[in-house]
């Protein structure tokens, strides 16, 4: 006869582990900080807010969709803000509306319904625009706001970069760090194929690639890798510490089990591989 309640085997451990972070441990699969920022294309509320609850704690910085949260009712807007707010994830904007606003002489009103909906943080670029202000203005005018700002390397209509221009767009990011952004993101569009790092066929220019990681370092620079192969791509040659943006939402947990060596093709990885631990018995 037993005495009191049946362990309930769903319940986390008392200690505060929860049983599949004991399992991941005694894998190999080690601890790795939030490294991908995805976005939210456009999705309702409740679908963003489910996604925070899942994998809130992967996430490294939620782009709230391009220029869709200007279009959406404003309550679902700040509901999709709140949600990131309250998991404790920064929510940023996306470079086009600041682009659009500057090109429209909105700046000041820009930064100041961005910061009354609640957005931690602004992307700045020169995608498809040219700033007629320089990054200092930019960015004293958005932290007097209480916004943190990023900046995005790269136009989105010139195709795959060559060396020249990484240089200069190296030297563009560093004026943009020196006046306080926080981090640099590479541009790739949503094709990643003809743009930025990658040629017209998808192959990534790891040379490249590894000029922007040596300039900034991988905790500085982020690489927009909007689709599979340009994710693992990305992972297969910086390894688990890349920071990766533009991943949709419903594809984040796809990257992380890539990331954390869980997925079948990583595993045969050197550097994703889990480190082999000592079998239990």
């Amino acid at each position: 006869m037993t005495t009191g309640r049946e362990p309930d085997k769903t319940e986390a451990p008392a200690h505060g582990q929860t049983m599949t972070q004991t399992f991941l441990e005694g894998l190999g699969v080690p601890k790795i900080g939030p490294r991908t920022s995805p976005f939210d294309p456009g999705y309702d509320p409740r679908t963003v807010e489910s996604h925070l609850e899942q994998s809130a704690h992967l996430i490294d910085v939620l782009k709230i969709s391009m220029a869709c949260w200007i279009i959406a009712d404003e309550q679902a807007t700040r509901a999709k803000i709140a949600a990131a707010t309250r998991r404790g994830v920064p929510a940023t904007t996306g470079g086009g509306p600041f682009e659009i606003a500057v090109a429209q002489n909105r700046f000041s009103e820009y930064l100041e319904l961005c910061a009354a909906l609640g957005f931690t943080r602004i992307e700045c670029g020169e995608g498809f625009t040219d700033l007629p202000l320089g990054p200092q203005t930019i960015v004293d005018a958005a932290t007097e706001l209480g916004l943190e700002v990023q900046f995005e390397l790269g136009k989105k209509h010139i195709g795959a970069f060559r060396r020249s221009i990484v240089e200069e767009l190296i030297a563009q990011g560093q004026s943009w760090l020196d006046a306080g952004a926080l981090c640099l993101v590479v541009e790739a569009r949503e094709s990643a194929a003809g743009v930025g790092l990658f040629a017209e066929d998808g192959t990534l220019n790891e040379g490249f690639a590894d000029r922007f990681a040596e300039a900034f370092s991988l905790d500085v620079v982020t690489f927009e890798a909007p689709n599979k192969p340009s994710q693992f791509a990305l992972l297969d040659h910086f390894g688990p510490k890349v920071k990766l943006s533009n991943v949709r939402l419903e594809e984040l947990l796809r990257v992380e089990i890539y990331r954390h060596g869980l997925h079948s093709d990583a595993f045969g990885k050197e550097n994703l591989r889990p480190a082999t631990t000592a079998k239990s018995v």
